[in-house]
């Protein structure tokens, strides 16, 4: 069952005007909430991006947080499923075709939740290739925007090359994956953009840098040159959907040994066990 709109309908059932402005223009933004034991994780946060997005686009939130949180709890009853992710997206809604913001609509809001897979215990195991590319998107990559086709373009030049994700640089310097937040490793030092207006503010990358600090991996949140994400002893990717992933090769040549490392391996660890432990236990 999914939410369109004030209704609860199986998504079959489920359909938008072809006039709304998140199909003609692209307008509006979305959020993506993993839920564990039925409880949707660091939800706080996420609602925190989703309003950062709105303000980003001059879309007022259509409800308060406490809304919100009813709202994503009868979706997540609605299905089955321990695990899941929600899918939450908000356009400024239907109107007359015209660029110019339209005056007196209804935002549409659409909700849907999917199973939660565990990322595939291969891939976290040995680890994924991964290529890299010039960032040509926009330069508001903070806002959780729907419109995604230069993300997808990037992605796919990925799999066009037997890859998993494409690492993005921008003037010679790291900022994200066309779908993850990306960490490096030199000489045992964990390494990571600090959060800008080029790159997506990710809740795993606070996770990841959090059990950082609670474990005694040293890092450092700072520019990283594509140099040094050439000659990385390790690099990582983390998403809401992939956790924590080694990437083993870049480009078609090993990254460090091209098997995942050391810290990959420990930061790994403190990561299922502060999901067992902490993810699980939400409240």
């Amino acid at each position: 069952m999914i939410y369109l709109n004030g209704k609860f309908l199986p998504i079959e059932q489920a359909y938008i005007p072809v006039l709304d402005r998140g199909f003609i223009f692209g307008d509006g933004v979305y959020e993506v909430i993993p839920v564990y034991s039925r409880k949707p994780f660091r939800l706080t946060d996420h609602l925190s991006r989703l309003q950062h997005s709105l303000d980003g686009i001059r879309l007022k939130n259509p409800h308060s947080d406490e809304q919100w949180r009813e709202l994503l709890e009868q979706v997540i009853a609605c299905n089955e499923g321990e695990d899941q992710y929600l899918y939450l997206h908000i356009t400024r809604g239907v109107a007359k075709r015209d660029h110019a913001f339209p005056v007196g609509i209804s935002p549409t809001i659409f909700i849907m939740s999917n199973p939660l897979p565990a990322p595939p215990p291969e891939m976290l195991q040995k680890g994924i290739p991964a290529i890299t590319a010039r960032d040509n998107r926009w330069g508001r990559c903070d806002i959780k925007a729907i419109s995604l086709l230069p993300n997808v373009l990037l992605r796919q030049l990925a799999i066009d090359s037997g890859a998993m994700e494409t690492i993005l640089l921008r003037d010679g310097y790291l900022t994200e994956g066309a779908a993850s937040n990306i960490f490096i490793v030199k000489n045992h030092v964990l390494l990571t953009p600090p959060k800008s207006h080029l790159m997506l503010p990710g809740i795993t990358y606070d996770v990841v840098l959090e059990l950082a600090q609670g474990h005694a991996i040293p890092y450092e949140i700072r520019a990283v040159s594509e140099q040094e994400i050439r000659l990385a002893d390790e690099i990582l990717l983390t998403s809401s959907t992939k956790e924590v992933m080694p990437i083993v090769s870049l480009d078609g040549k090993p990254v460090g040994t091209g098997e995942p490392g050391p810290i990959y391996k420990q930061l790994s660890q403190c990561y299922q066990q502060y999901k067992a432990s902490i993810m699980r236990g939400q409240n």
